[in-house]
């Protein structure tokens, strides 16, 4: 999550037109679900209040990584940035309808 919030701070610190943030995004979360593959495979699928679906993975190269808590957390940051280009082309389409 760490590196989303720096990606975050980074874009708003020169934003000046309507963006994507992460805080608009999170809030349209209603639920997460992660699931486990062969005990190396996370996926976090998140559930938007829209009803669509998001879906991210994390796997380490080597069985011998595997670490359930970082599995979970790198799903989920996978997961977010899927949604983030989605947000950005939804709020592009937005701009665009509204001759900007």
């Amino acid at each position: 999550m760490e590196s989303l919030k720096a990606t975050e701070a980074a874009s708003a610190a020169v934003a000046t037109a309507p963006r994507v943030t992460l805080e608009s995004m999170e809030a349209k979360i209603v639920s997460e679900t992660y699931t486990m593959i062969d005990s190396i495979l996370t996926l976090c699928t998140i559930k938007m209040a829209n009803g669509f679906y998001v879906t991210g993975e994390s796997a380490p190269a080597s069985p011998a990584n595997f670490n359930a808590e970082l599995g979970r957390k790198f799903a989920r940051e996978n997961a977010i940035r899927q949604l983030w280009k989605l947000e950005g082309y939804a709020l592009r389409e937005k701009l665009h309808e509204a001759g900007n």
